[in-house]
């Protein structure tokens, strides 16, 4: 049973098409993962089917009797509400069915025998209705979904206003799956989450009875929850019956088979168009290439296999600092309280550390500390000497209205306008993309942009946190490539061990410095 229909739908942003007749059905039950490279067209599909964006053409149908719910990272959170206040909107249908029953209540008092009767029987179907949606165990449901994300780390009577934009996700993620709804589009959802968080969603999601469509480029999470692939690419959507890795393994046959057949066909092309010039002033031949050119005219010509923008990422080196980048002492990290115990810890040149642990327990906190952007709670820090740092933040300013090309030309106006744009298109940029504003910029291409910056300075320090959020599987081997090759130190920060377990020298786990109870 078809829940969602996609029919013809077309979308473009000016002379940039999107999506061209692009049709898409999503069955009853079926875990779908939705993938494609960096500004492909993905986030722009989602916000198609989930009504925020209207289609240039095409229609989308939903079944009349489905709930979506749309884990939306930019949908903002109301000052002064806590994390377990945002947490029980989930059941607000069931608080309002729990106000109407206090309302009948109320009403009883002076109700004839007949209406009293009535109200009885609506009181007692409500009883019911509460009962089987597990009303009166809410509080249970939400601390376990709460404990499985790591948000009991952060606090549930926290204000929201005080959280970090991946502590909102979080928050955000929770809810949506509290609310059970019988459509999951989730956008990213291990974005922010720690690996042990990432292991409960993805037990949850194998075991989850409805239907869900999910984008990430954390391939290995996605072949573990789907069984359906739709593949965004060059403006069209194709599906796949098949896990993450046996759609690979068909898309690159196909690939391979798209491009000998355009080999083929161009070769044929040139042996009649050969055929033809040598013979058509010939009488004697001339009838013959007049078939040839007949037959030229009947093929239908292939398009020659576009070949995907691949970015290119390399750090420029600046002089070699001194033994130590750093060295502290008794160093307590934290804002208004402490989030770790008093800890001595030194950075060596040519080190290359990650640095993992659960959210909230001060893993950036530790990185602006060292920088010098926060100061210590308490405790010293000895920087060494001729330290270039190059800093990736792991969020941007989300109103951005910079274009791409603004964004680098400001850090670096002696640049040229030709170098700028150069410097972007290593970085897997197009023209699109280098004159759209940063704030609507898919997540990658915003990475990409910031990455791109971060390559034109010299340094001998990279102090990276989370850059592979929102990076493309392309991107994200570049990224790889390039600090294993980049000779000087790396502090970093990432939820994906498989990214940096081969080349790191050591893990930092800040789980063993905290002062919270993991």
């Amino acid at each position: 049973m078809s829940i969602l229909n996609v029919e013809n739908v077309s979308h473009g942003f000016g002379a940039r098409k999107i999506l061209e007749e692009v049709s898409f059905r999503l069955l009853k039950g079926e875990h779908v993962g939705f993938i494609g490279a960096n500004g492909e067209g993905k986030s722009t599909f989602l916000n198609i089917v989930t009504g925020k964006l209207m289609p240039d053409a095409g229609k989308v149908e939903w079944s009349s009797r489905v709930t979506v719910g749309y884990l939306d990272q930019h949908t903002i959170l109301e000052k002064g509400k806590t994390i377990r206040d945002i947490l029980r909107e989930a059941f607000k249908g069931m608080y309002e069915l729990e106000a109407e029953t206090l309302q009948i209540y109320d009403k009883m008092a002076d109700a004839s025998p007949e209406d009293l009767e009535r109200m009885m029987e609506d009181v007692g179907e409500i009883q019911t209705t509460l009962e089987q949606s597990g009303f009166y165990i809410i509080d249970a449901k939400i601390e376990e979904v709460a404990y499985g994300l790591g948000l009991k780390d952060i606090g549930l009577e926290r204000d929201v206003d005080e959280l970090s934009g991946g502590q909102r996700t979080k928050v955000l993620l929770t809810k949506l799956l509290l609310q059970n709804p019988s459509i999951m589009i989730l956008d990213e959802p291990t974005n922010y989450l720690d690996v042990e968080h990432i292991e409960w969603l993805k037990t949850y999601l194998q075991a989850y009875e409805n239907s869900f469509i999910l984008v990430t480029h954390d391939m290995e999470f996605l072949n573990e929850v789907v069984n359906v692939i739709y593949h965004v690419e060059n403006a069209t959507i194709t599906r796949y019956k098949e896990n993450y890795e046996q759609f690979m393994q068909m898309y690159e046959i196909k690939n391979r088979q798209q491009a000998q057949a355009y080999e083929k066909q161009q070769k044929e092309i040139d042996r009649l168009e050969d055929f033809i010039a040598r013979n058509k002033a010939n009488f004697a031949t001339k009838g013959r290439a007049k078939s040839r050119e007949k037959q030229l005219e009947k093929m239908e010509i292939l398009e020659k296999p576009k070949e995907k923008i691949k970015p290119t990422f390399r750090f420029s080196e600046a002089r070699v600092p001194a033994r130590f980048l750093f060295e502290t002492r008794n160093l307590v990290l934290g804002y208004d309280e402490p989030l770790t115990k008093p800890v001595s810890i030194s950075l060596e040149r040519g080190q290359k550390i990650a640095i993992r642990g659960v959210n909230g327990l001060g893993k950036t906190t530790l990185l602006k500390t060292l920088l010098g952007i926060i100061p210590p709670v308490f405790g010293e820090i000895h920087m060494g000497d001729y330290l270039h740092p190059g800093y990736f933040e792991q969020e941007d300013n989300r109103n951005n209205r910079n274009t791409a090309l603004d964004e680098v030309w400001n850090e670096y106006p002696s640049m040229a306008n030709a170098e700028v744009r150069n410097a972007l298109a290593k970085c897997g940029l197009t023209t699109e993309h280098i004159t759209s504003q940063m704030m609507v910029l898919s997540g990658g291409e915003n990475a990409k942009v910031r990455l791109c910056k971060l390559m034109l300075r010299d340094v001998n320090w990279l102090v990276l946190d989370e850059p592979t959020n929102h990076l493309d599987v392309d991107a994200k081997k570049e990224l790889k490539k390039a600090l294993i090759d980049f000779r000087g130190t790396v502090l970093l920060v990432c939820h994906e061990p498989e990214f940096y377990e081969d080349w790191v020298t050591d893990v930092w786990n800040i789980e063993g410095w905290t002062t919270k109870i993991v």
